[in-house]
């Protein structure tokens, strides 16, 4: 690209880093408000307000870690991709192409992907492809600004990069509030509908009768709590024979002011768990605890085993 008569200079190392930085901070902004409306479409547990507070409350160390790593993966990984590009363009061309960007994050994102892939024990065809395809994207933005000779581009990638942050919530919004994104709400249960046996997969279960009667047979009574006797809980769940518990005695159904305070208390002498919460769904319902810090979402779940009453 020339202006009067002269090619324009190429832009210094250090303000194509802070460049990239910049864009892979604005696009790990998109991807973090998609993921936070893709949660909530999702099945969990009602962490109630203590996360987000805590989440807000780190949000400085975690802009300082995020910037870390966008430069890392600018000096890693988006700098090759724009050089190689170049690189290449020259050798096949006779000149620097843009769309030789995309080929080679294109090469280098299928890497990233194989890799991660290989990591995680195996993946989905469809998966590992979306995986490749927005890697792809993600890479090639920041490396084709990074080619560009263009001097004062931080403010429109500073305006674009925001409006795309604050069109990317309004469509989350919108989607959630007219009902085309579906936000996850725990199943609403009678009494009725908790009578029949319930498993926690590892051997214990909780048989609810229509009297209010329940026997409890291997259920884990050391979920990590707040009190001292449950410190040495392992997060992994219960293994060790001597925290179960079993026994006769009486529960209770208590529906609250919504699907989210829904308990169950279950009451046996020779057990001392808490109440239980509802989740799941209307077809497969389940009665969870947390183990150990509620922030964790680590649950002990407990599922239907003879498909209802």
């Amino acid at each position: 690209m020339e202006k009067s008569g002269r090619p324009e200079k190429k832009r210094l190392f250090g303000l194509s880093l802070l460049l990239s930085i910049l864009v892979l901070l604005l696009e790990a902004t998109v991807a973090l408000v998609v993921s936070l409306v893709y949660d909530v479409t999702q099945e969990s547990p009602n962490a109630g307000g203590g996360g987000s507070a805590m989440f807000i409350f780190l949000l400085p160390v975690l802009a300082v870690f995020a910037t870390a790593i966008a430069g890392a993966l600018s000096v890693g990984l988006v700098f090759p991709t724009a050089w190689l590009s170049g690189v290449l363009g020259r050798r096949f061309g006779g000149r620097e192409v843009w769309w030789w960007v995309p080929v080679v994050a294109g090469a280098v994102s299928l890497v990233i992907v194989a890799a991660v892939v290989a990591l995680a024990g195996g993946a989905g065809g469809g998966a590992a492809g979306l995986g490749w395809f927005l890697t792809t994207a993600a890479l090639t933005v920041p490396a084709l600004l990074w080619r560009s000779r263009r001097q004062r581009i931080f403010k429109p990638v500073i305006l674009w990069g925001v409006a795309a942050v604050v069109l990317t919530a309004v469509l989350g919004g919108v989607g959630l509030g007219t009902g085309v994104l579906k936000e996850y709400r725990p199943p609403a249960l009678t009494s009725a509908d908790l009578v029949g046996r319930w498993s926690d997969g590892l051997g214990g279960t909780v048989t609810f009768t229509a009297g209010g009667r329940v026997t409890a047979e291997g259920i884990d009574d050391d979920l990590g709590g707040w009190g001292p006797e449950n410190e040495s809980t392992d997060a992994d769940g219960p293994e060790d024979e001597g925290t179960r518990c079993s026994g006769q005695g009486t529960w209770t159904y208590e529906p609250g002011g919504g699907t989210w305070s829904q308990e169950v208390d279950i009451t046996v002498d020779s057990c001392s768990f808490d109440v239980w919460n509802v989740g799941g769904t209307a077809s497969r319902p389940t009665l969870y605890q947390y183990i150990g810090d509620p922030d964790s979402w680590d649950l002990y779940v407990l599922r239907r085993t003879d498909g209802g009453p």
